[in-house]
């Protein structure tokens, strides 16, 4: 009897703990990075990467497949290339205490973007592609100052 029990009551329980251990981290916006980043987010929101669901819905060829590149995670809700967009879906690792250890920032879904990160979007599937010299871009992304 006992082990007719311990296998239903074992398949319950890992299928409610599974969700929550097998869940995708989640995108938290721009807004939540701002507080730490004031730096990087001022210089971002200057740049074209904030806007860029703005022009490409000024575009005469704008479609809803747009926003795998011009909202983060493509989604209205995230309007523009965000912090995430790059960095990866912050809920794991936005907090201080995990942000000042980066490897556990990374342990937690930070990105520290590559060349392979960019071309994501920045290649000839966009209409709009002119060369892309990453060397070079990375350097105008956002302001990297070093925090006091």
């Amino acid at each position: 009897m006992r082990s007719r029990l311990a296998c239903p009551v074992a398949l319950i329980a890992a299928a409610l703990v599974a969700p929550a251990v097998l869940s995708a981290p989640t995108h938290v916006g721009a807004e939540k990075c701002k507080p730490c980043h004031m730096p990087e987010y001022e210089t971002w929101m200057k740049e074209p990467h904030a806007g860029a669901l703005i022009s490409a819905k000024a575009a005469d060829d704008y479609s809803p497949a747009c926003l795998r590149c011009h909202a983060t995670a493509a989604s209205e809700a995230l309007p523009g290339v965000q912090c995430e967009a790059c960095h990866g879906a912050g809920s794991e690792y936005k907090t201080m205490s995990i942000m000042k250890d980066k490897p556990k920032a990374i342990a937690a879904g930070l990105i520290e973007p590559t060349e392979k990160v960019c071309v994501r979007c920045h290649n000839k599937r966009s209409p709009t592609f002119k060369e892309f010299n990453w060397a070079e871009m990375s350097k105008k992304v956002h302001d990297k100052k070093k925090k006091a």
